[in-house]
């Protein structure tokens, strides 16, 4: 509909073409009912409330009454598969109607519900908790990160101020620059925790008023060994070297679902499949989360390591860290291992060799 909007925009600065209507969405009850809900002076989210995914097994051919049942649910919707298996999302305020779709369609399984607005709701709490000043120091740290859990880890270790992003929630410029402009350091680091932030963090370095080192952190698990070597007394010039060391002896992993079918080294990999991604690609293929991360493990941990850490997120299962747990004492006894709640969306498990 955007792209649609979009090129009516263009045509009509370029041959006056009449715009089309907007479209009135009247506000289901549901909407209305949970208007007046929170404390005062918190802002309630607007639009669909809730993100609905599920797998769905149906024939091809009743794909498109479903799609239609569900333009006039909500919006954000994505249908995509074939034969027989489709990986489904959209933006809706009534679950139940979006689930009973799918049921009517054929057999919906790993379906997923996010309260949209609890989300937006947070976020707004961690900028009014970050525009908080913080202490002078020589050397102060900013970091990218999303999830309760990481966030505490981050400040524990000597992080000065946590910027919310991450995979597919990237940070702009601005904002990792106002966050060294209010780090209260004198020179500042920062740890950027996903490849695709690196050039932004960079950017934002070349633009501030006081020296800033990007130390390019492609995991959070890397920047958690960066920052044992951080000494805030110490120029951020100094810091850098000896955290970007300590990042580069750390080989990651990560545990995700595939949306999309697709071919990796391991095999054949289906929408819906889990996924154990190294910095080597996509090693690992499996039918759980647990599995996918003993496949990583396996991958990574060699028999020189000392020390594996795993980051739990918000929607690991508690059986499976003990599962990881009993895999790692049987086939490594002699390494540590240490398992922090993250908290972190998408990813399960993200996990750090060294």
């Amino acid at each position: 509909r955007g792209l649609a909007l979009f090129f009516d925009a263009w045509l009509h600065v370029l041959d006056g073409r009449r715009l089309p209507e907007p479209r009135v969405v009247a506000s289901p009850a549901v909407t209305a009912a949970h208007a007046g809900e929170g404390e005062p002076g918190v802002t309630r989210g607007t639009g669909t409330r809730y993100e609905v995914m599920f797998l769905l097994e149906a024939p091809d051919a009743a794909v498109p009454a479903f799609r239609a049942t569900w333009d006039a649910l909500g919006d954000s919707i994505v249908v995509v598969g074939g034969d027989g298996l489709w990986n489904c999302h959209v933006h809706t305020d009534d679950i139940g109607a979006a689930v009973e779709a799918g049921i009517e369609a054929g057999r919906p399984s790993k379906i997923h519900v996010t309260d949209l607005w609890e989300q937006v709701e947070a976020l707004e709490a961690d900028w009014v908790a970050a525009a908080a000043p913080v202490e002078a120091r020589p050397c102060a740290v900013v970091a990218v990160a999303t999830g309760d859990g990481v966030t505490d880890l981050l400040e524990h270790l000597g992080v000065g101020v946590v910027v919310a992003g991450g995979q597919s929630m990237n940070p702009s410029t601005q904002q990792i620059l106002d966050a060294v402009e209010r780090s209260g350091g004198e020179t500042v680091v920062v740890l950027p925790n996903n490849k695709n932030i690196i050039p932004v963090a960079e950017q934002a370095a070349a633009l501030a008023t006081r020296p800033v080192h990007v130390v390019p952190t492609r995991s959070v698990v890397e920047a958690l060994a960066a920052l044992i070597e951080l000494d805030p007394e110490q120029p951020a010039a100094d810091n850098a070297v000896a955290m970007a060391g300590a990042a580069g002896r750390v080989r990651t992993g990560e545990v995700t679902r595939a949306v999309r079918d697709s071919q990796a080294a391991c095999g054949p990999i289906a929408a819906g499949d889990w996924i154990g991604i190294t910095r080597a690609g996509i090693g690992t293929c499996a039918d759980s989360a647990v599995a996918a991360a003993i496949g990583v493990l396996d991958e990574l941990v060699a028999p020189a390591d000392e020390l594996v850490t795993i980051l739990v997120g918000a929607d690991a299962d508690p059986g499976d860290v003990e599962r990881l747990r009993a895999h790692l004492a049987g086939t490594r006894p002699e390494v540590e291992v240490e398992v922090h709640r993250g908290g972190q969306p998408l990813y399960p498990f993200l996990v750090g060799v060294e």
